[in-house]
């Protein structure tokens, strides 16, 4: 009696929470996850070392004593409570903005889909998802001088158009998982359709508000070629291009350089641990439905 070949096992099953574990997978991803560790780790190290340690001595070499003193050194370089600040407006005006005209606009849309002008805006405002910035940079640069928002402001106001397509992307897959019989109960008790988008919608947009809140936040605060292009005045320029100083005139002195990098990553990391669970949730939540 021939007997039928048994598959050898993929993965094995952990006998205390009863989960597939693939060992394939797993150093796959620890090997994926140096690609961050290493560069955080550098970034550190050269923070906290001297001048002479940073130029002369191996990226991996841990520092003799740790030198504080170059976060104090960069913080008076750069000028950076002014330069945060700046950037705290453009990454409050993106969000914002993102959060609110992105909403209503996917809200619009996902509700009047049977028209052919809502339908069509959606895929114009996706086809905007595939035109990069500096192919649009001289035209903005001009429309935004002649309308007097060549200032933070005005590039916060950027970040919100730009993003509009993958936005709305987002939102139309969350809300097309919302039971229309919700808006239907609110409408019989005599509620406006701003009513019921404000008390109603908006609520259940929790977990995709998260998501979009912290793309929005992400990409105002690292960005570095609007602003650039964007802001006329030197003085109110965002903390990504006041560090170019250190590529210009201070080549050497990588200590101080990464204490600055450090210090400018800090705000986007605490709002990323704070809610990446938000972030998951609405991923999958718009994904599945």
């Amino acid at each position: 009696m021939a007997t039928i070949p048994t598959p050898a096992p993929r993965a094995r099953t952990s006998a205390a929470t009863g989960e597939r574990r693939s060992w394939k997978l797993t150093t796959v991803l620890a090997l994926a996850s140096l690609a961050v560790f290493i560069p955080l780790y550098l970034a550190v190290t050269m923070a906290l070392k001297t001048n002479a340690e940073a130029s002369s001595g191996s990226g991996f070499a841990l520092p003799t004593s740790l030198h504080w003193s170059n976060f104090s050194t960069a913080w008076n370089l750069v000028h950076f409570p002014r330069a945060a600040a700046v950037s705290v407006v453009i990454a409050v005006v993106a969000v914002v903005g993102s959060l609110a005209v992105s909403s209503m606009a996917a809200y619009a849309i996902v509700r009047n889909w049977h028209r052919k002008a809502f339908r069509y805006s959606y895929f114009y405002l996706l086809a905007a998802m595939f035109i990069p910035f500096p192919v649009i940079a001289l035209p903005q640069v001009k429309l935004t001088a002649l309308l007097g928002l060549d200032n933070p402001i005005g590039v916060g106001l950027l970040h919100v158009l730009l993003s509009m397509g993958f936005n709305i992307l987002l939102y139309t897959a969350f809300l097309r998982s919302i039971p229309f019989e919700l808006e239907e109960s609110a409408r019989l008790d005599g509620a406006s359709t701003w009513q019921t988008f404000r008390q109603l919608i908006v609520p259940l947009l929790g977990p995709m508000n998260a998501t979009v809140g912290i793309f929005a936040f992400l990409a105002s605060w690292n960005d570095y070629m609007m602003p650039a292009i964007i802001t006329a005045d030197a003085q109110y320029q965002s903390l990504p291009v006041v560090q170019n100083i250190f590529a210009v005139s201070l080549t050497t002195n990588y200590n101080v350089a990464f204490a600055s990098y450090l210090m400018a990553m800090l705000p986007t990391l605490v709002v990323y641990f704070l809610a990446q669970r938000w972030v998951l949730s609405g991923v999958t939540q718009g994904a599945i439905k």
